[in-house]
């Protein structure tokens, strides 16, 4: 099992295929990571190699020479690179500058005060404007759009913000204009930052819905790049998770993540578990979870790995024994995944509790050891979980250390609530009965 999570289940091939190639950057790294030891030696020099040549064969195309450079004479043995990265380097540092002498006019107007408050939501008329009090032209306007994506290719994704972000306030190319918003939110994430990704992402979301309404196909795809791009804030903010959560379980985003990419699900169900507890809105909690276990029977022939079957077992089969078996298989995926890496605790210990939940609605009395066995712990360590869960969630449980039992104290629903419940399910099966009347 110990390169489960760099083969089987291991989603890199299919992700990096639905991003751009900055974003898969730090994808490669993290795969790299998991092949060193804590001295930075390698544990499988081929993989580490395969992986050099990747990152290689990822950033030759852009204008990271110096880093590019570097990669070229590891893969090579060489001490220092071949003429042609010198050469190129120097035509960067040219076209930089260029683009600094056409563009430091507009780029100089629009951080000053006077003309920025003199700017509205009419870009036609911004423009009129800035041609008429400061002889700008669409020309200028443009170079900063250019200018952003050159920086972006260097590896400059601030800069590259910045200017994507001027060119959009005064640009009326609505192509442009989107491919920008596409641009500064790649940005935005490399920079880490994530309440400003948040926005541009919601930018990419109305222009999708707006722009390709009649477009269905376009709006497959690109809601299946938007999905991926997602991850990064979704593992990373804490303020952005439930925002993108509810995103996320919107029908249209639901449907293009089972048509388009299935594998998105073990992002979902971690998201899902993981954020249990963090929200105010149980309510919702308790929705979304529902939501992911229907999704996964759904898509069982689909896409299927240890977390999804580690939901099925728990909630679709109630097979204690086979969910803590998916449990401690999905935590060895987690700790191989890029985007749960870092949460792999808290999705197992939520998965426990949930484990318990459900343990607890189907059994009076509870044998510690056997439930300590179900979570994956032994005896000691389990009874001492149950006891602080019990605790902080304030259960109507008691232990009996003596017998080495959890005693959960089930009241009886009263006679209103069973004949409310049952009258909800009449008067849905009348509606349904009369539906069918009707066609």
């Amino acid at each position: 099992m110990g390169d489960l999570a760099t083969s089987e289940f291991d989603l890199l091939p299919k992700l990096v295929t639905k991003l751009d190639r900055h974003l898969i950057f730090p994808l490669l790294e993290f795969a790299n990571s998991q092949v060193e030891n804590e001295d930075g030696s390698s544990k499988d020099d081929a993989k580490t190699r395969e992986l050099l040549k990747a990152k290689f064969e990822l950033l030759k195309k852009t204008n990271m020479t110096d880093y590019v450079a570097n990669l070229y004479c590891d893969l090579e043995g060489l001490q220092d690179p071949p003429k042609e990265y010198a050469d190129k380097r120097q035509k960067v540092i040219e076209t930089l500058e260029n683009f600094e002498d056409s563009t430091h006019k507009l780029a100089e107007l629009l951080q000053t005060e006077e003309v920025v408050s003199n700017l509205r939501s009419d870009k036609v008329a911004n423009l009129e404007f800035l041609k008429k009090e400061h002889d700008v032209t669409i020309e200028m306007v443009n170079a900063l759009y250019d200018f952003g994506n050159f920086q972006y290719s260097c590896g400059n994704y601030g800069a590259a913000a910045d200017l994507l972000f001027q060119f959009r306030l005064l640009s009326t190319d609505n192509d442009k204009v989107q491919a920008a918003t596409w641009g500064k939110l790649a940005s935005e994430i490399l920079t880490t930052s994530w309440e400003s990704a948040l926005d541009e992402l919601k930018k990419v979301r109305e222009g999708i819905d707006e722009r390709l309404y009649n477009n269905p196909l376009a709006q497959l795809q690109h809601r299946t790049w938007l999905i991926h791009w997602a991850l990064f804030p979704l593992f990373n903010s804490d303020a952005a998770r439930d925002q993108l959560l509810e995103m996320f379980f919107r029908p249209e985003y639901i449907n293009t993540i089972q048509t388009s990419c299935p594998w998105i699900l073990r992002y979902l169900t971690a998201a899902v578990i993981t954020g249990r507890g963090r929200s105010r809105n149980s309510g919702v909690q308790q929705k979304q979870l529902k939501d992911i276990v229907r999704i996964v029977r759904q898509e069982a022939y689909e896409y299927t790995d240890p977390l999804t079957d580690f939901v099925r077992a728990l909630f679709i089969d109630f097979d204690f024994e086979e969910a803590q078996r998916q449990l401690t298989l999905a935590e060895e995926v987690i700790r191989g995944d890029f985007f749960l890496s870092a949460g792999s605790d808290i999705f197992v210990d939520n998965a426990r509790h949930l484990i318990f939940e459900s343990y607890c609605k189907i059994h009076a009395r509870i044998d510690i050891k056997g439930l300590s066995a179900s979570l994956g712990l032994n005896n000691e360590d389990g009874e001492k979980w149950i006891v602080n869960l019990i605790r902080d969630t304030r259960l109507d449980a008691k232990i009996d250390s003596k017998e080495g039992t959890v005693i959960m104290n089930h009241p009886p629903s009263s006679v209103y609530q069973q004949v409310i419940e049952r009258t909800k399910g009449g008067f849905f099966r009348t509606q349904v009965l009369n539906s069918a009347v009707a066609r």
